[in-house]
């Protein structure tokens, strides 16, 4: 059975040695102890998706990076086809009714 912990562990671990950082460098970035950060990377702790965001900023990465990553490495698990899910308007940074994704909505507009 996969676990959300260590697929979490395993994809931020993958992030931050591909930037070939050190885990001293990431938990100082983020405010958590490097013990703590450790035990995230290893599966053995669950980050609150405060403790997440902190840490994929940290990485320079997305959250929705992050958690992409962590869903693929699920898919693969369970024999699953990985799907393209973005929709084409938000890969164009386009919303369906023409607002920039990230962007507030304007009042009144319908």
């Amino acid at each position: 059975m996969t676990l959300l912990r260590i697929e979490i562990g395993d994809a931020l671990r993958t992030a931050r040695l591909r930037q070939g950082r050190t885990l001293r460098d990431v938990s100082a970035g983020a405010s958590v102890s490097l013990g703590y950060l450790s035990e995230i990377e290893r599966g053995q702790k669950e980050a609150s998706s405060e403790l997440l965001a902190s840490i994929c900023e940290a990485l320079e990465m997305p959250v929705s990076g992050l958690l992409r990553d962590v869903s693929d490495r699920f898919a693969l698990d369970e024999g699953v086809e990985i799907p393209d899910t973005v929709p084409v308007e938000l890969s164009r940074g386009l919303l369906a009714d023409g607002r920039v994704a990230g962007a507030p909505a304007l009042a009144g507009r319908s």
